[in-house]
């Protein structure tokens, strides 16, 4: 089992900055693909920003050039650089890791981002 707890969501004025993290604990060695999803009100959960373990991203079209994901494998954290924020990206941000061919899923609890204009 594999447990993730995000934190540094906030609120924010547009054109603000947040750093988002995700500590993973538990069987890590496990986690091979890691993502920050996001769910606004009355929307679906979406793929923001995705890492794999060798350090390959990839960003959601409305999000490259403004977010940045990485991860700090010897300390088993996840991050996500938000820059620019935009009313938009209202929505709570949720940590995500996946076993070798996703055979697993794990999920944080979700932290809330909420821009205001």
């Amino acid at each position: 089992q594999v447990q993730l707890v995000e934190s540094g969501g906030g609120l924010v004025q547009a054109g603000g900055s947040l750093r988002l993290s995700c500590s993973a604990s538990g069987n890590v060695f496990s986690i091979y693909d890691m993502g920050w999803y996001r769910q606004a009100p009355g929307a679906q959960r979406e793929l923001v920003a995705a890492i794999t373990l060798g350090g390959t991203t990839n960003y959601a079209d409305s999000v490259k050039g403004r977010f940045t994901i990485s991860r700090d494998n010897a300390k088993n954290i996840l991050y996500l650089q938000i820059n620019s924020l935009k009313p938009e990206d209202t929505a709570v941000y949720y940590c995500n890791g996946e076993t070798l061919g996703g055979l697993d899923s794990y999920w944080g609890q979700g932290t809330q981002v909420t821009v205001s204009s």
